[in-house]
Parts: C-alpha cells; structure tokens; sequence
C-alpha cells in the first residue's frame, strides 16, 4: 500500500501533517512534508485525532473540459488551450464532511476529479519541469450549482460556495496514469462516472506547466484536472462517493444549507 500522507486536527486543537499507519495511528511531521517536513518521535492515537483535507492551499485551479466525452455532453467541443477557472479555498471540506446544498440553486452536481497537489514553486515552467512540481495526488468533487453556472456569464458563484470542494481523504505521492476514477451516490453498484485517468485531453505535467505560465503556483496549491463524462444532480440526503485506483475513496453527504435570513 502506498503512503498516505495526511492532515489531522488533534482532540487538544493542534493541527498536524503526519502518516497515517496501518492501525490508523499518525506518525507526525515537524512541518508539511513538501516543505520538507521530517518524522517527529510524536504518533497520534488512532481515536485521538479528526482527518482534516490533506492540505490547505493558496488557491485552487480547476480545469474545465478536459475530457473529451464530458466536453461532448456539455455540448461544446474541447478546448484548444486547457479551460482555467479557481475555487476559494474556503470552499474545501475532508472526507466525511457535509455538503451543503444552497438555496439559491435548484441543481447541485457531482463532480469526481483527480487533484494535483504542487510541491514546490513553479513559475514559466516547461512540460518537463513541471513533472517535478507534483509532490503528489488525492480526490477531490469539484461540487457545481450548475444552473447557476448556465445563468451567470462566468462560473465564480457555481463553483464558489463554503463547501463545494471536497479533497481527500490523503495524499499518495505516485500514481498510475491508468488509473480508473468512478463516481457513485449512495449505494448504487453501478457507477455514475467511470473513467480511466489517461482519457485527459491535457495530462497532469502539461497541465502544471501551462498554469505556471500564468500564474506562480506555491507549495500545497491544488489542481483540479478535470471530470470525466457522467456528471449529475444530487440531492438532499444523497451521499456521494469519488473512488480512484491508489489512492483510496472520498466520500460526502449531501445537506440542506440554511435559509438566508434577514436576520
């Protein structure tokens, strides 16, 4: 089983970045592990500990379209450059977290992508730089009102709301491009989404490199590289699960957020 790097809240309100073992005990960082974090004699207690997203970045950027199939059920064709848009960082909840569905919106989707996460800066880099700039790999539901996104004329607001990004449970340094990723909600057998990682119109290292060439990207900023085919409403109630192959699973419910008040 590959590593699994993680963040955690301790019951006494410390936040750590450690490794998670076998028995579910973390062995802790002095500092994140792609600043150059080294193992502490400290190891948390398995019952002692809350899983928080495995990082907290600058700023999130999210790819649009980058798979050919999804590209073709939005009904447009896919993007000759790769489509950038961000997230804030307010937007990100761990495993187990809520989703929280909001008022202004009467469609609210799912959406399972593969997340980079960027281990060190990365400024005007080239393609084969860029490889060295991922420091390692989780899951995350890039979560869109997607009404919302066909009323405004550009995406900040659907994309944007507390809670919309779910990222997680861990970080694993190395991944195999044919990995599968599938989406499910609740208990269904069958999958939503299924696709293989290498259906990306643009891969991860290109990716990396093209973003770097308009933005500087900063140690445990995060890259959202596109959802395949498949994407759908959720519900009220509904609990959505991300799965991708050497990583492991990230799964969320779906709540009714509160009513806007005048309060």
């Amino acid at each position: 089983m590959a590593q699994r790097y993680v963040r955690v809240k301790h019951r006494q309100g410390q936040i750590f970045y450690g490794l998670l073992q076998l028995n579910r005990s973390v062995a802790v960082f002095d500092a994140p592990p792609w600043q150059g974090g080294q193992l502490t004699e400290l190891e948390l207690e398995p019952d002692s500990y809350q899983l928080l997203a495995p990082c907290f970045p600058s700023k999130i950027i999210a790819v649009g379209k980058n798979y050919q199939a999804h590209a073709a059920e939005m009904g447009t064709p896919v993007p000759e450059e790769p489509l950038l848009f961000l997230k804030p960082p307010t937007t990100i909840i761990a495993d187990g977290e809520t989703i929280f569905y909001p008022p202004q919106s009467e469609r609210v989707d799912y959406e399972g992508e593969l997340a980079l996460i960027i281990g060190e800066t990365a400024k005007n880099c080239s393609t084969a730089q860029a490889r060295s700039k991922i420091w390692g790999y989780t899951i995350a539901n890039d979560v869109t009102a997607r009404d919302l996104q066909k009323k405004d004329s550009q995406w900040t607001r659907a994309k944007g709301f507390d809670s919309f990004c779910p990222l997680g449970p861990w970080i694993v340094r190395e991944l195999s491009i044919g990995a599968q990723l599938t989406t499910f909600l609740n208990d269904g057998s069958d999958p939503k989404q299924s696709s293989y990682l290498s259906d990306m119109v643009f891969p991860p290292d290109v990716l990396v490199a093209y973003i770097s060439q308009v933005m500087t990207l900063l140690p445990g900023d995060v890259i959202l590289t596109g959802t395949p085919e498949g994407i759908g409403p959720m519900q009220v109630g509904d609990q959505v699960r991300v799965e991708i192959e050497g990583i492991g699973v990230l799964e969320n419910r779906v709540m009714a957020a509160a009513s806007i008040s005048d309060n």
